[in-house]
């Protein structure tokens, strides 16, 4: 009886402690706590994110949207009722912030050297501290939308107009021609900024904006001065 018994007691003590399991690091898509809706809604764009600049708008899946932010997908459906609904999201979020970021920076001083400098280094710092953003926003695969160009237009208008208001302020310019050299400088500002992105570090940021600064003053501070 003796031996039976410590053999019992011996078996008891190679169990682990019932609390153990509770600790466990949970497994992989285990879904996630009850969030409040806010913070439920900014988990799912962050998710969609990843998986809309990894496989593309059509490549991406609502399955793995959900599996990313580990919620089911009813959970998905109940705040995006659709791909497409979450994808516009994603998209008007992140334009609504550059614009407000260029337009701040185009109304951070009245020295219009200061202004074009401001503009430069705040496009590139946009896309240097969120990468992603620039991507799912200017390399989607989904850019001839029409749903999608015409936001992408309003938002290239709105900064463009910004510019030339204060060219046609400044300058003996019409305002159409004034209209023309704002598009010309958001394009440069756009387009050497997705160039750095590509260069991978290998050029500092603010060496970079400051040489398009420094190309688009030269020219802008050539025209005609208002008298």
């Amino acid at each position: 009886m003796e031996r039976r018994t410590t053999v019992v007691h011996e078996a008891r003590a190679d169990r682990p402690p019932a609390a153990e399991p509770q600790s466990s690091p949970r497994p992989a898509g285990q879904r996630s706590a009850r969030l409040p809706r806010d913070e439920r809604r900014a988990q799912l764009l962050s998710a969609a994110q990843e998986v809309f600049v990894a496989n593309g708008y059509h490549g991406a899946a609502m399955d793995e949207i959900a599996e990313t932010a580990h919620v089911s997908k009813p959970v998905l459906y109940q705040h995006f009722p659709s791909k497409r609904e979450l994808y516009f999201a994603l998209l008007d979020s992140h334009l609504a912030s550059l614009t407000d970021l260029m337009l701040g920076a185009l109304n951070s001083t009245t020295d219009n050297k200061e202004r074009v400098q401001a503009v430069m280094r705040a496009y590139f710092r946009f896309i240097a501290s969120d990468d992603q953003a620039h991507r799912l926003v200017f390399e989607s695969d989904l850019v001839n939308d029409p749903d999608v160009s015409s936001r992408l237009e309003t938002f290239n208008r709105t900064f463009a107009d910004a510019i030339a208001r204060v060219i046609a302020g400044d300058t003996k310019l019409p305002h159409l021609e004034a209209e023309l050299l704002g598009r010309g400088l958001a394009g440069m500002a756009q387009v050497s900024a997705r160039y750095w992105l590509e260069t991978d570090g290998n050029l500092d940021l603010d060496v970079a904006s400051d040489l398009i600064y420094r190309l688009a003053w030269r020219g802008i501070s050539r025209f005609p001065k208002e008298s």
